[in-house]
């Protein structure tokens, strides 16, 4: 499969994170909540207007807003 974002992943998805884009403190920010290079996010829920997005990282669930989730590259698993 092709690289897509977290935003692209569907509900049930795994994936793994390959790059994350964005700059200083939005990088930063989403490193600080787990999502790094190389671990496994599983989607679980979109809210119903698309945002924000549920997910499942490191054995604890986050809430991520659709802006963030498209910084994040992601492949699936």
């Amino acid at each position: 499969m092709g690289v897509k974002t977290l935003k692209e992943a569907k509900v049930g998805d795994t994936v793994r994170v390959v790059k994350l884009h964005g700059q200083g403190a939005v990088k930063r920010r989403i490193m600080d909540m787990g999502l790094t290079k190389g671990v496994e996010v599983q989607t679980r829920k979109v809210a119903p207007l698309g945002d924000p997005i549920e997910v499942t990282v490191r054995g604890y669930e986050l809430s991520i807003r659709k802006a963030d989730a498209e910084l994040i590259e992601v492949e699936s698993l």
